[in-house]
């Protein structure tokens, strides 16, 4: 048996869609749909489960999920998996049931309407299938009153005609009775083409009357009846999205997507087969396999029917480049295969669905390298859709400004790639104090010395460079995200950079302490993050790591000066001499805690100069000492 802990999921999307968990033969022995993949999943994995729940996780070994838009999106594709799999542990959905399907036949001389679960056949038009059962009886009830076909069997119907009586149905005005001859056989086939026409196009207008009426009813005090009607419009509402949930009968497709950021992409499939998803699967990519003229769709193409026969139809979410995909994969497999982009309805609709779950493959791809990845996948997520970006913010870089009064001015860069720091990445930028700079001016300043960097070094070729043992370029990679610590004022002077470089696809925003505002450059008004939200956790984390990155680089560049300072007032000692006991100490707490031997260990120095040099320090520290959390020089009394 294995341990649920060995293979439980970390980074779950917060999203309806549908799971399931595979045994050691990577064969399905159990499919399960959930409102929230996330809260859903990791239910299974508490201490206090039920027995068969501890049977089936112990007798899995890995989980996964596909995402999709609505709760009923899920029911409808786990019941088509629990067809197809027929896994050990599902229960529900194992017999010869189906979802119910509205129905109204075409062959006969007096078309019904009938509610049915069995297998279609020709001349029938059906509907749905219908997911809320008790919402499709509830609707039927309705369109027998706007729409009254006959609803009763056959045996039923010839018993009326003999009898010339109608059934009950006939008397409450549900049915046009064409049994006793009240309407003509023209006229009840015009109103079965009627009610067809209306569950093709809709149900807007049945709901807008029902809502009338209610409205009616309800100012007329005829609460009983007002409340029956709600109870129909809400039946009808239920209905129609089990109806719009369901995928046409007509479309046999694979429907492939692909989302790719900086290093890697993910590729996702649904196989789509008269209407049915029998399968999907997530593929990763590294980027940095594929040469550069190579498209990704046809590396990704290739990858995925290697495994799989494709369908007619490839549908992707990418430009195709001509028909020469297409008449690859026509040659390769003996059968003429199409492969296109859709551009609008319902195809489009569900390859964005498949997109999505290529996002979510590339997220959990990239969020397993650090150690909080269901965090840093989400508060990408969060933050991409807050600031109205394409794509996740995979590299984040942010930048920070620490001086006292205009001197000792330093700037910090700090890298987070796939919300984790990458301090292999941080820099650290010294400004000239004679300059004069202030925040504003300095943030102009080290954006640009960056951005330079980036524009000389981003087309050089760095397998060329490594190969030689050069030095690998530092600022070669671009962010999709810059953040600087300050408001509009600090932002703005970035922004001035970044259009003085002829940069627009980079994102840039401030981060404001005050409220922990974002602030777009020239924007009036900023954007609040969620107060509890992952995506503010982010931002402040990534702005702290600036911050303390800043301070610290501050702080040493404080102690430097205020060693040098110290050092120019020690007689006998020349610019080389003062610059061996910078590069050794680097700080006045260093050379304190240092003895006179050790200061005469460094070349120059002679013994007497070094006792002079500590006798120096000592004397110094007696009066006064540096408070290392402000830099505040303390004079003591």
């Amino acid at each position: 048996m294995a341990d649920p802990a060995s293979y439980r999921p970390t980074d779950i999307p917060d999203e309806p869609g549908v799971y399931r968990f595979f045994d050691q033969n990577d064969k399905v022995i159990y499919v399960g749909k959930a409102r929230s993949l996330k809260n859903r999943l990791n239910s299974y994995f508490q201490k206090n489960v039920g027995e068969k729940t501890f049977r089936m996780i112990h007798a899995a070994n890995r989980v996964d999920w596909t995402v999709v838009g609505t709760e009923v999106e899920a029911l409808q594709l786990e019941f088509t998996w629990i067809k197809e799999e027929k896994p050990q542990f599902n229960v529900q959905f194992k017999d010869d049931k189906s979802y119910p399907y509205l129905a109204i036949s075409q062959d006969e001389e007096f078309p019904r309407i009938f509610i049915t679960r069995r297998s279609k056949r020709k001349g029938v038009v059906y509907f749905g299938p219908f997911t809320h059962a008790w919402a499709l009886r509830s609707t039927f009830d309705v369109l027998l009153k706007l729409f009254p076909v006959r609803s009763c069997s056959n045996a039923n119907f010839e018993r009326a005609k003999k009898i010339n009586r109608p059934c009950l149905l006939g008397d409450i005005g549900k049915c046009a009775a064409p049994c006793v001859g009240r309407v003509s056989s023209e006229e009840h086939r015009k109103l079965a083409k009627d009610l067809q026409n209306f569950m093709s196009d809709g149900s807007a207008d049945i709901a807008s009357e029902l809502r009338k009426e209610m409205e009616a009813a309800s100012e007329a005090q005829e609460y009983e009846k007002a409340g029956k009607l709600r109870d129909q419009l809400v039946a009808l509402e239920r209905a129609s999205e089990s109806a719009n949930a369901a995928i046409s009968d007509s479309i046999s497709a694979d429907f492939v997507a692909l989302h790719q950021d900086i290093t890697h992409a993910a590729a996702s499939i649904f196989r789509v087969r008269k209407g049915r998803v029998i399968g999907s699967k997530s593929w990763i990519v590294d980027l940095s396999n594929i040469p550069e003229e190579t498209p990704l769709l046809e590396v990704t193409v290739n990858q995925i029917y290697s495994e799989f026969e494709p369908a007619k139809e490839i549908l992707v979410n990418l430009e195709v480049d001509g028909e020469v995909l297409s008449d690859y994969m026509s040659d390769k497999f003996a059968s003429k295969i199409t492969i296109r982009k859709p551009e609008r309805g319902e195809k489009s609709e569900l390859l964005d669905t498949v997109k999505r779950n290529a996002h979510h493959a590339l997220v959990q791809f990239l969020s397993k390298r650090a150690n909080d990845a269901a965090v840093s996948g989400k508060a990408l997520e969060d933050l991409a859709t807050a600031l109205r970006m394409e794509e996740l913010p995979l590299r984040i870089e942010c930048f920070d400004i620490s001086n006292i009064q205009g001197t000792s001015v330093v700037a910090s860069m700090v890298v987070f790639e796939d919300g984790q720091s990458k301090k292999s990445e941080y820099r650290r930028f010294g400004i000239d104090d004679k300059e004069e700079f202030d925040d504003t001016r300095a943030m102009h300043h080290v954006i640009t010395r960056r951005f330079k960097r980036y524009l000389a070094e981003k087309d050089l070729d760095l397998t060329e460079i490594e190969l030689s043992g050069g030095e690998r370029p530092k600022f070669a990679y671009p962010p999709q995200l810059v953040i600087v610590d300050g408001g509009r004022g600090q932002v703005n002077a970035a922004a001035r950079a970044f259009s003085e470089l002829g940069i627009t696809d980079i994102t840039l925003v401030g981060l404001a302490k005050r409220l922990e505002e974002i602030w777009f450059p020239g924007e009036s008004y900023p954007i609040i993050l969620p107060r509890h939200s992952e995506a503010l956790y982010l931002v402040q984390r990534i702005r702290d790591e600036a911050h303390r990155f800043a301070i610290t680089f501050h702080r040493s560049k404080r102690s430097k000066l205020m060693l040098e300072s110290l050092l120019d007032e020690i007689p006998s000692l020349g610019e080389v001499r003062r610059q061996a006991l910078l590069d050794k100490f680097g700080s006045v707490a260093a050379l304190r805690k240092s003895s006179a031997k050790e200061i005469a260990q460094i070349p120059g120095i002679g013994e007497k100069t070094a006792e002079s040099i500590w006798n120096s320090v000592s004397a110094k520290e007696a009066s006064e000492y540096v408070d290392t959390q402000t830099g505040e020089i303390i004079t003591n009394n």
